[in-house]
Parts: C-alpha cells; structure tokens; sequence
C-alpha cells in the first residue's frame, strides 16, 4: 500500500511564522501517488449519498473536480469572493492564518440537493463549515464533507461534528 503522507512534505514558517504548511503539490505531480490518493478518496465518497461535490478553492477544486468526474456528478464551486459573474450568497470564515468569505452563485445549487463538501485540507473547520452555510443558504442539504488530509490536533473534525457534519478524511495527521 502506497504512503500518501510522504508525498506531502511539511514547509514550516508558510505561508506565515508558525504555521507548518502541507505541500500537495509533489502528490499531484507523481501520476501514481494522485492516482491512488483518487481512487481512495472515491472509495470514500462512496459510503455518503450525495448529488453535487462543492470543491472549496483553491485547491479543494483539484480533488473535487476529479472526484465530480470519476462519480459522474457536477462541480459546484465555492470561490473567493469577486470570482462569480452573478449573484452569489457570501459567507464569512476564519482559517488557522487569517480570515476571508466564501461564495456560491445562487441559481447553481439545486434546492434539496445533496452536496458533499470537498477541500484538500482539514485544519480549523472554518471553511468547510462556512461552505456548508452556502449550501443552507441556497436551500440544499449537506452530504457531508470529505479531505484529503485532516490536521487532527486543530480540532476541526470536533467543530464541524458540533455543526452536524459528516466528515471522512483520507489522511490524519
């Protein structure tokens, strides 16, 4: 069995003083390693019925946008605020190094969908559960959420448990 975790070195002091940073970038460029990491990621995805995967940017859309193709279910993106060209619903989040809003464009999601949430990273559980007020705003349901990697010792699986969030990780650290 592969070794995803040694595909994601940590970079300390980035992207500012204190935080140790997991780098994706040597997963997605070894072909095998991302192969691997997507084919257990689907497995995952598969013990939660859901509609749509909403990809987190920016690198949630990496992870999600695979997944959406491989389970044969549309993308839905959460962006940055200023990135969408119509109307969108806004959220407010924190992160481990700062805070920022998320947005969905309001005429994308399906009232009652599911959508299961998807972000390479679990740290805080900031943005994934302001990704999950997107969805409550646009009137669907959350699925769940899904991560590549969890940063266990941040507590973000307990606030998103607290928020009634499913979440399955394929990497725990």
């Amino acid at each position: 069995m592969m070794n995803l975790i040694d595909y994601l070195p940590t970079i300390p002091d980035f992207p500012k003083p204190g935080i140790m940073f997991k780098d994706i970038s040597p997963l997605l460029a070894d072909k095998d390693a991302f192969s691997h990491a997507m084919s257990e990621l689907h497995r995952l995805s598969l013990q939660t019925p859901f509609d749509y995967i909403l990809g987190i940017e920016s690198r949630g859309f990496i992870f999600a946008s695979a997944l959406a193709q491989i389970s044969n279910k549309g993308l839905i993106m959460a962006r940055k605020p200023n990135k969408l060209p119509t109307e969108t619903y806004s959220e407010f989040y924190g992160l481990e190094y700062g805070q920022d809003y998320l947005e969905v464009q309001q005429n994308i999601i399906p009232q009652k969908a599911k959508i299961l949430l998807m972000d390479d990273v679990l740290a805080t559980g900031g943005t994934i559960t302001a990704a999950a007020s997107l969805v409550n705003k646009a009137g669907a349901q959350v699925a769940g959420a899904l991560v590549l990697l969890e940063i266990t010792e941040l507590l973000g699986r307990k606030k998103l448990s607290e928020a009634h969030i499913e979440t399955q990780s394929l990497i725990e650290i």
